[in-house]
């Protein structure tokens, strides 16, 4: 049996989660009962077939339930499984000669221009094979679903030509084969502009446009589509081209929006109707207006912001008055946030940026789920979605985002099944 067999074979060996799994606390606001839970009283989720089939009181748990199989959850704070909505996951080499840089007084831009920064693993990534690449990926992707992660999105942008975007978002999917995790991936071709390219920027947009990304899609390996809109990266102009390429296949778009300058990139992504703009520490009002009338997600990276050493906060307090929804996720990647905990993600939130507990939680569940396209599915605990939840030691829901520094789940099920094993 080969490797890839083998993987498939322990994910089905996995123990199912179905049953009845009582006695469990609800964390407030991520979950949606199918009957109210009194204040103070215990719950119960059944789950049949990997799916959620009921939530509500113990004490109202239906009685064709009462074969069912026993998950005594004695009293653990339950929660959906955790979703990081932007990563960079699968790339070559690592870059921290450039944490060093930065911390010697380089700016980012600086970075870039002096042969760092993207292109630097751009280089790496080429240079990688695909079994590289994955063996690369695979502890990384561990270390977040240690912690709770039951979906994650993954992004290409470190191969900037046709065979090496492919061998990422190929790879992206691999990941979620074998780790039984729904994976979202992200066509990032328009990540940098790619060596052979220099000073060509619209031939490499036509790229883009004409070739890579009918064929990436043709291939079923898109499930979305990111443009870096910036001075150091593609003008507004080139960002609506890539857009409008999109658009003709039917694909939902985002954004690195805002970053380090205002591009008014965000008004262009919620005239797509973007699933998201992310970072958006330079967002005006009308950025924020804008994707509040578009109903787009603002995904928060704190990660980033911390390793840049940034001033610049994002407007959380305009984002709030006008009901933006705000996703928190690990941005990880090999230059600016090589981060590997979206719990921490979670607590710098709050620390950096003033959200809320309540908001960061959903940051890392339901609004996280909303900027993948997967708010039907994911992000919330509630019947009728495929069995994503975590069980955790927590006597309140604001540990999740004070405890930083360990893994702290005590029982995960991904896709309907027990997948560490601590379970009751």
């Amino acid at each position: 049996m080969n490797n890839v067999a083998n993987k498939q074979s322990r994910n089905l060996a996995l123990k199912s989660a179905d049953g009845v799994w009582h006695n469990l606390r609800l964390a407030d606001g991520l979950a949606r009962p199918d009957v109210a839970v009194p204040v103070g009283a215990t719950a119960s989720v059944v789950v049949q077939g990997g799916s959620v089939r009921w939530v509500g009181p113990d004490a109202s748990l239906p009685a064709d339930c009462a074969g069912l199989p026993r998950h005594d959850g004695a009293g653990l704070l339950a929660t959906p499984g955790l979703v990081d909505c932007h990563t960079h996951l699968v790339y070559g080499g690592q870059r921290a000669n450039e944490f060093a840089m930065r911390l010697a007084g380089a700016s980012y831009e600086e970075v870039a221009r002096a042969g760092g920064g993207i292109v630097s693993s751009v280089r790496a990534t080429r240079a990688a094979s695909e079994d590289e690449l994955f063996a690369a990926a695979l502890p990384r992707l561990h270390s977040l679903l240690d912690e709770g992660v039951c979906a994650i999105e993954i992004k290409s942008g470190y191969g900037l030509a046709l065979e090496h975007e492919a061998k990422q978002l190929r790879v992206a999917r691999r990941l979620g084969r074998e780790l039984g995790v729904t994976v979202r991936t992200t066509f990032l071709g328009a990540h940098a502009l790619p060596p052979e390219y220099a000073g060509r920027s619209q031939d490499y947009i036509d790229l883009i446009c004409r070739e890579m990304l009918p064929a990436l899609h043709a291939e079923g390996l898109v499930d979305a589509v990111d443009v870096f809109c910036e001075r150091i990266a593609f003008s507004l102009a080139e960002t609506e081209q890539v857009f409008a390429a999109a658009a003709r296949l039917r694909l939902p778009v985002k954004l690195h929006a805002e970053q380090l300058s205002d591009m008014q990139g965000a008004q262009l992504a919620a005239r797509y109707g973007a699933l998201s703009c992310d970072h958006i520490e330079h967002l005006s009002e009308d950025g924020v207006a804008a994707m509040a009338r578009a109903g787009t997600v603002a995904v928060l990276l704190p990660g980033a912001f911390y390793t840049l050493r940034d001033t610049q906060l994002p407007p959380i307090g305009a984002l709030r008055a006008a009901g933006v929804p705000m996703a928190v996720a690990t941005d990880h990647n090999p230059g600016t946030s090589p981060a590997l905990s979206l719990l921490l993600m979670a607590n710098m939130a709050c620390t950096l940026f003033r959200l809320t507990v309540p908001e960061a939680l959903a940051g890392i569940t339901t609004h996280a789920a909303r900027a993948l396209g997967l708010q039907d599915t994911h992000g919330l605990l509630a019947s009728g979605r495929p069995a994503n939840f975590v069980l955790w030691p927590f006597s309140d829901a604001a540990e999740l985002a004070y405890w930083f520094g360990h893994k702290p789940a005590h029982t995960i099920v991904r896709q309907g099944r027990i997948v560490n094993p601590r379970h009751p």
